[in-house]
C-alpha cells in the first residue's frame, strides 16, 4: 500500500465560509461543478468535458509535498451553507510572488462569495507573498470585479490558453502589492 505525505495547510476564516484544504469527499461536487461548461470555459486549466477521475486526481495532487499550487475549498457548512461552493488557489512564483485563481459554482455567482474568498486569502497571505497577480478572461467581467473589489490594480491586457475552449483568450491582468 502506498501512502502519500499530506502537507499541512492553513484553514482561513472568512465571514461566511472557511477556506480549507480539499478532501477526498469533495470529489463528487468538484466533478459536478468543474464539469459545467460555464465554469470550465472561464478557467485556463479545466478541460471540458471533464474526464472521469479528474476530480480525484486533482485532489490527490493538492495533497502532495512539493506542490507549486496551494488549493482551498470554499466551505460554508459551519455557517449553514454548502460544503463546496468553489475553489481558490495560490500558485507560488519566484521573488515572493504568487498568482491567485478561483472559480465558484454557477449557483453561487453574484453572491459575493468569490470576492469574500479572495479578500480572506489575500488578507491571510499564507505564503508570505509580497505581490499577488491574477488574470481573468475579458469576457468574464464579474471575475474582474472580484479582483478590483479586493484592491487589485489593473496592469494590462494579455492572452492565455483555455483548455476547455481550445483557444487563446484575451485576458486582463491584475496586481496586488502586499509589502
Amino acid at each position: 500500500m502506498k501512502q502519500d505525505t499530506i502537507v499541512a495547510q492553513a484553514v482561513i476564516e472568512a465571514p461566511r465560509m472557511l477556506l480549507r484544504p480539499l478532501q477526498v469527499s469533495d470529489a463528487g461536487l468538484l466533478a459536478m461543478y468543474a464539469g459545467d461548461r460555464r465554469v470550465a470555459e472561464m478557467t485556463s486549466t479545466i478541460p471540458h468535458p471533464y474526464p472521469p477521475g479528474a476530480a480525484e486526481a486533482f485532489i490527490a495532487r493538492t495533497r502532495l509535498a512539493g506542490r507549486a499550487e496551494v488549493v482551498w475549498a470554499m466551505d460554508a457548512t459551519e455557517m449553514g451553507g454548502a460544503e463546496l461552493m468553489g475553489v481558490i488557489t495560490l500558485r507560488q512564483m519566484d521573488r515572493g510572488q504568487s498568482e491567485i485563481g478561483y472559480w465558484v459554482a454557477p449557483t453561487m455567482w453574484n453572491t459575493g462569495f468569490a470576492s469574500e474568498a479572495v479578500r480572506a486569502l489575500v488578507s491571510a497571505n499564507p505564503l508570505g507573498n509580497q505581490t499577488i497577480f491574477a488574470s481573468v478572461f475579458q469576457d468574464n467581467p464579474g471575475s474582474a470585479r472580484v479582483l478590483t473589489n479586493a484592491g487589485f490594480d489593473y496592469l494590462g491586457d494579455a492572452e492565455s490558453f483555455s483548455v476547455a475552449r481550445g483557444a487563446k483568450v484575451a485576458t486582463w491582468t491584475y496586481l496586488k502589492r502586499l509589502a
